[in-house]
Order: structure tokens, then sequence, then C-alpha cells
């Protein structure tokens, strides 16, 4: 169980880091774009914090 919240855990870690490079690398996002973003990070971070409760448990 542990190995597969970890391999969820590097997964997200790995979309969060491609969300991240999109947004810092456009130097031309809209504020919708901007937005839709910030909203899967929120969602991606929320998976994460579970996740990690889930595997400190």
């Amino acid at each position: 169980m542990a190995d597969q919240i970890q391999e969820a855990l590097d997964y997200y870690n790995n979309k969060a880091k491609e969300i991240l490079n999109i947004v810092n690398s456009s130097s031309n996002l809209k504020p919708d774009q901007i937005i839709h973003y910030g909203e899967e990070m929120a969602i991606i971070e929320y998976k994460i914090t579970a996740l990690e409760v889930a595997k400190e448990n």
C-alpha cells in the first residue's frame, strides 16, 4: 500500500512541476489561463496533502 501511495505522490508532484514550468515559462498568459492553472494546482496540492497524511498513517 505504501508503494502505491508513493507512486501517486510522485505522479502528482510531477504534475505540479509541469504546471509550474508552464506558468513560469509563459510571458503571455491570459487571466483565464492563470485562473485555470491555479485551480489545477489547488486540486493537486489537496491530493498531495491527503496522500501525505495517508502515508503517515
